[in-house]
Order: C-alpha cells, then structure tokens, then sequence
C-alpha cells in the first residue's frame, strides 16, 4: 500500500488513470482492449504496486467504460471498451 503524509497520496491517485490509459492496446478486430497484467506492469513504472486482485478491484469501481470480458477464471483478467448506444 502506498501511504504519504500531506495528502500526496491523493495527488497520486491521478496516476492510476494514467496508467489504465497507457495499457489499453487495439485489439486485432479494432477493439480496444486492457489486461490486469498489463494495468499492473504500467502501474509499477508509476511506482504503484497493486495485486492483480487489487488492480481488478481499481478498474471495476472507477472505470465504467470497459467490461469484463475474460474467458478464464482467476485476476489476470481482459476488459474491453463497450458502447453505451
């Protein structure tokens, strides 16, 4: 868990958003795509270390455009952008 005094940690939070961005790839059918797997390893570059449970868990509650759409059980979950129309 990343804990810092003053608040810092709330300064960072952003980071995580710019996180799921940098892993969200183009499928081959033109979808785009995220892994937890990928979310994880762009997050660790930002110096945040989730648990792919964790990371799930991120993903679920704060962002609304992409669903799940894994084919196997477990955290190392696929998500997709989905369309609201």
């Amino acid at each position: 868990m990343n804990s810092m005094p003053g608040g810092l940690e709330m300064a960072r939070e952003c980071e995580k958003s710019g996180a799921f961005d940098s892993a969200v790839k183009s499928s081959p059918q033109g979808r785009l795509t995220v892994t937890t797997v990928d979310f994880v390893a762009e997050l660790a570059k930002r110096n945040w270390h989730l648990s792919l449970r964790d990371a799930n868990k991120w993903i679920e509650n704060n962002i609304c455009t992409f669903m799940d759409i894994s084919t196997n059980e477990g955290e190392e979950r696929t998500f997709v952008l989905f369309n609201l129309n």
